[in-house]
């Protein structure tokens, strides 16, 4: 998805085709760059119940240590550009 302007409406018309992992990849990119953002959250649980749905969602592995640093780093310096005004 190099090089693809990523938004909420490139994932609907993945789902609506029935592109599933790609809808899925978007939306978490997405919630990575909008972590507060509800509706990607809900379209985030949505989908990972379509992909187990035998497994309740809070049952999904949790991401690395490395994967949650780098998580909390986008989302700080999302909050230095936001109080900064960019």
């Amino acid at each position: 998805m190099k090089g693809q302007i990523i938004t909420k409406t490139l994932a609907e018309l993945y789902l609506q085709q029935g592109y599933l992992q790609e809808a899925f990849e978007i939306y978490q990119r997405l919630a990575e760059k909008y972590p507060f953002d509800q509706e990607i959250q809900k379209k985030l649980k949505e989908l990972k119940e379509q992909f187990h749905p035998s497994l309740p969602p809070d049952l999904f592995p949790c991401p690395s240590k490395e994967e949650r640093i780098r998580l909390l780093e986008k989302w700080l310096s999302n909050i230095r550009r936001r109080r900064m005004g960019v």
